[in-house]
């Protein structure tokens, strides 16, 4: 079992241990203040120091629940740490700041949905970007987001100390812990807020609440358990921050108007967009109109049906759509046609009730190109290669209408 220093000391960067195993890149230590990836909180990096210039950078740590032992996952160079030798390892002393940070932050903030709300913690995730936590409620309101936010950081701002404390299961409860784990390997490790919080912890942690610095809340989506919240602490908040403004900042230079009235601006753009895709659709329903029929007049008569095959260049799928659906009002009119562009397709299309398989036909026809599509016996679409492609799957479609 390895000794875990960081379960007194959260602010231990460098120790020396002796090299108790070596396994392939996983490295065992008799103690260790590097953190393996548990309880929702993610990995410390680093070095491992040997005799003279041997040094190996940790990649990850991981845990053997079932010896308890502490696994330093190292790039190269794992085979010549030997056994019983010494070594000092080093914490990426910023990685571990951003961790407790997080961290302690997330203590806060789940406190502070329960005192308010009586919303319990189902999960927290620790990520690269951001952080989450599962809330068990079913809604959660914008008014309980930011009064949740406030208590928190009104606890930070009081620069609270924050614990380590050690306890049985039975002492635990007896002191109120918000949560206890099911699974106890001898006392438990409390973390304390003072007068705020007490909970279960084996992660890493600020030793006052000023250390934080800020939680700034981001993002609410529902999920099985219930709400999930994401998150972000300390200097992530910052940098956070930062990023949000520099965007905001330039949307607004776009629009030429302040930070504050983008979301105006923007609605009244989308507005405005809305009605010109609505004047644009009825210009293609009269073009549409017109062209059918222009073509309609000139549709060749091929067993008293009226056969109108003809590629578009220029035009897209929604357009040739559109028109075999004008077409197709002609009771005797089987429409194959096809369209360019980025995006090469094809639509076949007859008026109900006539006997052709448009479906199968359209089957047929993908399977030759290669591509994909399908639809009923009156109405098909497909994709092609190319222009090339369309217009030939075009000519065989019209050769099999009779």
């Amino acid at each position: 079992m390895t000794e875990r220093l960081y379960y007194t000391d959260s602010f231990l960067h460098e120790f020396e241990a002796r090299v108790v195993a070596v396994s392939g890149e996983a490295v065992t230590l008799d103690r260790s203040a590097f953190y393996p990836t548990s309880g929702g909180q993610v990995f410390d990096t680093g070095w491992l120091v040997g005799i003279g210039s041997l040094r190996v950078r940790v990649k990850d740590v991981t845990e053997n629940e079932s010896t308890a032992d502490v696994l330093h996952i190292v790039e190269g160079g794992a085979l010549a740490l030997t056994p019983g030798s010494v070594v000092r390892g080093t914490i990426d002393a910023e990685r571990r700041l951003d961790h407790m940070q997080q961290h302690s932050g997330q203590h806060l903030l789940s406190a502070a949905f329960e005192k308010l709300d009586r919303f319990a913690t189902v999960s927290f995730h620790m990520g690269e970007e951001s952080c989450t936590i599962d809330l068990a409620t079913g809604a959660l309101t914008a008014k309980q987001l930011e009064a949740a936010e406030v208590l928190a950081n009104h606890i930070i701002a009081e620069d609270r100390p924050v614990q380590i404390r050690f306890a049985t299961a039975d002492e635990a409860r007896a002191m109120g812990v918000r949560k206890i784990p099911p699974a106890l390997r001898g006392k438990l490790r409390l973390i304390d807020v003072l007068d705020f919080d007490l909970n279960a912890c084996g992660g890493t942690h600020v030793r006052s609440t000023g250390q934080i610095g800020s939680i700034l809340l981001r993002k609410t989506e529902k999920v099985r358990q219930g709400i999930r919240l994401e998150f972000v602490c300390g200097l992530r908040a910052v940098r956070t921050a930062r990023r949000d403004f520099a965007t905001l900042s330039e949307a607004a230079a776009v629009f030429s108007t302040h930070i504050w009235e983008v979301p105006q601006q923007l609605r009244k753009s989308l507005d405005e967009i809305k009605s010109a895709q609505k004047a644009q659709h009825r210009l293609l329903e009269e073009v549409a109109d017109l062209q059918a029929r222009e073509m309609l007049q000139s549709a060749e008569d091929r067993g008293g049906q009226n056969l109108l095959v003809q590629f578009f260049p220029d035009r897209d799928l929604p357009y040739i759509k559109l028109l075999a659906q004008k077409l197709t009002k002609n009771r005797r009119a089987v429409a194959l046609l096809g369209c360019g562009g980025s995006r090469p397709s094809l639509v076949f299309a007859q008026a109900p009730g006539l006997a052709n398989d448009l479906g199968a036909l359209m089957k047929q026809a993908v399977q030759q190109l290669g591509t994909r599509g399908g639809g009923n016996r009156d109405m098909a679409q497909g994709g092609a290669p190319d222009s090339a492609g369309a217009k030939q799957a075009l000519q065989q479609a019209a050769s099999a209408i009779g």
